[in-house]
């Protein structure tokens, strides 16, 4: 199922029913799971690989060689999993440095023109909108959503279910389960419907949105909030994932 008009290095690793249009491009040192469809005008780089079930559809490039002035030309890899759609003009780095790795996940949808730069891990279940641009050594994680022409700057991290508005770009660290909004871009509740998706009993709901009232809007510092919320808030696992995330960040959580 490879198209005679299609460039393959030899030595690429390729798996069962596995299809390959016309035009595209693919290096040595990598590997293609099996059940991918690789689109016309594709490039593929050395030092990716690719899982099963992966559909990458025109001019997107993968594991393109980082953006970074740091980069000396090292051998690092790009590692993507199983069932995610990489839609036109997305283009994805390999890492910077030596045994480090860019990785996405399982069940993930990259719309047109995303960029995720080198380092970045990508979570599974996320969506990444049209034309949103990750800098590198990013965290998402999984259930996340970055809607459209979002910018997230170098080493933030979008907690788990967590809903980035259109047009956002940010410096800080976004926690789980919430929708952020506005520039400069702040809190604006909770992710009720992703909470749903998830099956998070409304009870522990409304202990998210306690312990989001006294990290946003309590007159304390982020540290002693998340002792507050200890001590004040039921918990859960969905709590302990605020406290662990909160108490983690290196950058700051946003703005109130």
């Amino acid at each position: 199922m490879i198209s005679p008009q299609a460039v393959v290095d030899p030595s690429v690793k390729i798996g069962n029913n596995v299809k390959i249009y016309p035009f595209a491009y693919i290096e040595k040192d990598v590997v293609i799971g099996d059940n991918c469809i690789i689109y016309p005008y594709v490039s593929i780089m050395e030092g990716t690989t690719i899982g099963a079930y992966n559909y990458v559809h025109q001019n997107t490039v993968l594991g393109a060689f980082p953006q970074d002035f740091d980069f000396k030309g090292e051998k690092t890899e790009l590692v993507i999993g199983d069932h995610n759609i990489i839609r036109e003009n997305v283009v994805i780095n390999r890492a910077t440095h030596k045994g480090h790795k860019t990785i996405i996940g399982n069940y993930n949808v990259l719309m047109e023109g995303v960029h995720i730069s080198h380092g970045t891990i990508v979570g599974n279940d996320c969506v990444l909108g049209y034309g949103t641009k990750v800098a590198g050594n990013c965290e998402i994680h999984d259930h996340a959503i970055l809607s459209s022409n979002v910018i997230a700057n170098p080493r933030v991290r979008i907690g788990k279910g967590a809903v980035v508005q259109s047009g956002c770009r940010f410096s800080k660290d976004i926690p789980p389960y919430i929708v952020a909004s506005h520039n400069p871009i702040c809190y604006d509740g909770i992710n009720s419907t992703i909470l749903s998706r998830l099956e998070i009993d409304e009870k522990v709901q409304k202990h998210i949105a306690n312990a989001y009232r006294l990290i946003f809007h309590g007159m304390t510092s982020t540290f002693d909030a998340t002792q507050q919320v200890k001590e004040q808030v039921q918990s859960s696992p969905q709590i302990q994932d605020i406290i662990d995330f909160v108490n983690s960040s290196s950058l700051g959580i946003i703005c109130k």
